[in-house]
């Protein structure tokens, strides 16, 4: 008997299971795929560090998460400037004096801003009724038909006409030439991979990996008395009121012969005509030298079950079946469902890990 059953060897998980066992509760951590560390799992390719299920990037601005995973990782300066490629014309972001200078020639923030509201006034959009409108009302049309259309359709499998406005809420405009994506505090990459610092919080916890919980979950169940569970909240009542949607991504990944391909971590195409969404360069998030490199391109995908579920689709009608399946997760006594499967939540690793912190202070 284990106190805890953790399904799910992520980070949700490995940061549950450490905490547990500093406590001095016994645990058993499974997963069904062959490797921990979930979608952060980082494998090594002629000797550079790739992000298997896409670039993940650590950010935060809260201090006790930072000096969390500084216990298990040395983390370098990384800091996440992405530049976009519209038909080879390549822009900074997020959308900033560099842009705005490249795209229109202005040199001044009250030059920029004049030419966006130019833009916004020639709109005359009062009450935006679809994505496109929405982007539109916010940064004018140049910067929506070459950052913001075709990325954003690629991402959602259909037009920006056809997607509600509330997907942008806002768009970040920045009239000072700084390239740093996020405004954290706190940001970088474990110079030995995420792997390693997940295989860190598990040191001294039991795990079985090639692990199906919901193939054997009643043999599973009565190995601990309570179950934490991070797989996707309507395969464990079996999609017995319906699927939760996702968007998927699916992954081209092949070794170059050459040091250096595209000079930065993450390329992202905007024009619609590029199939793939972006192109991660792996060595670039570590400062690497080696002689070769290793690409990442990026395809967004409609999801269908079986497929890996990475997004979910924050639209009225999943959140109002999420919120079905969570009266029914709350009447399972000894089984805590936790992360961005189990909560049906688009989390950041910094608020992946608050959650299982207060999650499992909570129960201990």
């Amino acid at each position: 008997m284990y106190d805890y059953l953790i399904v799910g060897a992520g980070l949700y998980g490995a940061v549950f299971a450490h905490e547990a066992k500093l406590a001095g509760k016994t645990c058993l951590v499974i997963d069904k795929r062959d490797h921990i560390a979930g979608n952060i799992y980082t494998e090594s390719i002629d000797g550079i560090d790739v992000h298997r299920y896409g670039a993940h990037i650590f950010h935060t601005n809260n201090r006790e998460v930072w000096n969390y995973v500084n216990q298990f990782a040395n983390f370098n300066r990384y800091t996440n400037s992405p530049v976009a490629n519209y038909h080879g014309e390549l822009y900074n972001l997020p959308f900033n004096m560099n842009t705005f200078n490249k795209m229109w020639g202005v040199v001044t923030p009250a030059q920029a801003k004049e030419k966006i509201a130019q833009q916004v006034q020639e709109a005359n959009i009062a009450q935006p009724k679809n994505l496109e409108e929405q982007a539109i009302s916010l940064a004018g049309r140049d910067i929506y038909e070459k950052l913001v259309k075709g990325y954003t359709e690629k991402q959602w499998g259909r037009p920006c006409t056809e997607l509600p406005a509330f997907i942008i809420s806002r768009l970040p405009l920045r009239f000072t030439f700084d390239n740093n994506y996020f405004n954290a505090l706190y940001q970088g990459i474990p110079n030995e991979g995420y792997t390693a610092m997940v295989e860190r919080m598990l040191d001294g916890v039991e795990v079985r990996l090639g692990v199906d919980y919901l193939e054997d979950k009643a043999n599973l169940d009565a190995l601990a008395d309570c179950v934490v569970y991070t797989g996707p909240i309507d395969a464990y009542f079996d999609f017995s009121l319906g699927y939760l949607e996702y968007r998927s991504v699916r992954f081209e990944t092949e070794v170059l012969d050459t040091d250096n391909y595209q000079g930065n971590a993450v390329v992202n195409y905007t024009d619609r005509e590029t199939p793939y969404t972006r192109i991660i360069e792996h060595k670039h998030f570590v400062f690497g030298t080696q002689p070769k490199t290793v690409i990442s391109r990026e395809y967004s995908s409609e999801w269908k079950p079986g497929d890996e579920p990475y997004y979910p689709v924050n639209d009225k009608r999943n959140g109002d079946l999420y919120q079905q399946y969570k009266v029914l997760a709350d009447k399972e006594s000894k089984v805590i469902f936790g992360g961005r499967l189990g909560e049906y939540k688009y989390y950041d690793m910094d608020k992946v890990i608050e959650s299982a912190l207060n999650k499992v202070r909570s129960v201990l």
